[in-house]
């Protein structure tokens, strides 16, 4: 395999509450290497989300990193720790939007609602024009605008020359999610973020969307983590999966093991509950048992035992497992295969 382009090593992120600690991301590790599309997988509250904005150096207070270390891959030099830049320094915002882009879950929330769109994609142009274009003349605003042009319509926006000037609010929930496509990838990034960005719009346009994003990724070959909590979306998106639940990694491999030999009790309940056209009509859909504990609340030993079939009584409700290797690529922590290893509480 190539060196990483991301490598994220046993993450944590809190949030110091009045109420107490919530260990949003508790030991998450992972990697992504050039041009491989990774996908995050879980329930709502999992801690996909925290995860992604802790590499963007985003959490907002009070919330922050509190150990791990984030290793990026810039184009030239030694892997930077993004955890080691200040949130608001020249160095981490020359990474933001130039060789890590985001598309957020909610676009209209993303975009200012008193500038066009193209007009936020030409200031970003113009902002990290040193990175995706070091040398050669400053870029001129028509320059900008010509290149904004030609981006809304690369990612299938019609009409482009007269919906640069649109506001985020005077365009349809499918223009505004290809209008963020098109500012994540102007400046060329290595990397992109992908939040939930089906979660918002219908299922035509959902599927308009991952074929659109699955072309780009083609021609570019620009690496993706694609957080979703929709398996049938990883399986047509994602490479390699990342299973998590209440902040820890349950389970991560090859797309085809996961899918087809999944290990983790967890992994195998998230599957089970997807629905089947071969079902028989009026069957009751299998559901996990039980519920998310309150993030306050958490469960001591391995995080998913009070809902798990399979848990080892006086073991996964006393200790957490360590992430393990169980396959030819797939890692899973759980005792039913190293029942042995346990990491600290």
């Amino acid at each position: 395999m190539t060196t990483p382009l991301l490598r994220v090593e046993d993450l944590r992120v809190h949030f110091f509450l009045d109420e107490g600690l919530v260990r949003a991301v508790d030991g998450v590790s992972f990697d992504v290497h050039p041009g491989q599309v990774v996908g995050i997988v879980g329930e709502s509250g999992c801690g996909k989300s925290v995860t992604m904005k802790a590499i963007l150096q985003i959490v907002e207070p009070p919330g922050r990193i509190v150990g791990g270390r984030i290793l990026f891959q810039p184009d030239s030099g030694a892997a930077v720790d993004l955890t080691r830049l200040s949130p608001k320094g020249p160095a981490l915002r020359a990474i933001r939007g130039a060789e890590i882009a985001l598309i957020p879950q909610e676009p209209m929330a993303a975009f200012s609602p008193v500038h066009s769109v193209g007009e936020q994609i030409i200031e970003a142009l113009k902002l990290h024009e040193r990175q995706w274009r070091p040398s050669g003349p400053r870029l001129s605003r028509a320059e900008a605008r010509s290149m904004t042009v030609d981006l809304f319509r690369s990612v299938g926006i019609s009409m482009p020359e007269e919906r640069i000037d649109a506001y985020s609010w005077q365009l349809s929930g499918g223009l505004r999610q290809r209008a963020m496509i098109a500012m994540a990838l102007s400046c060329r990034p290595r990397l992109l973020i992908a939040d939930e960005p089906t979660t918002a719009i219908d299922v035509t346009t959902q599927a308009q969307i991952l074929n659109l994003l699955r072309d780009l990724q083609r021609r570019h070959g620009t690496a993706i983590v694609f957080i979703t909590h929709d398996l049938g979306v990883i399986a047509q998106m994602a490479r390699y999966v990342v299973v998590m639940y209440l902040g820890r990694v349950m389970e991560q491999g090859a797309v085809e093991e996961i899918f087809h030999a999944p290990k983790h009790p967890y992994t195998r309940a998230l599957l089970r509950s997807i629905p089947s056209v071969n079902v028989a009509p009026r069957t009751l859909l299998p559901t996990i048992a039980g519920s998310i504990p309150h993030p306050l609340g958490r469960p001591r030993g391995c995080p998913f035992h009070p809902r798990c079939p399979d848990a080892i009584p006086g073991v996964c409700a006393e200790r957490a497992p360590a992430l393990r290797p169980v396959g030819s690529t797939q890692l899973a922590s759980c005792f039913l295969y190293h029942r042995d290893e346990a990491v600290e509480p």
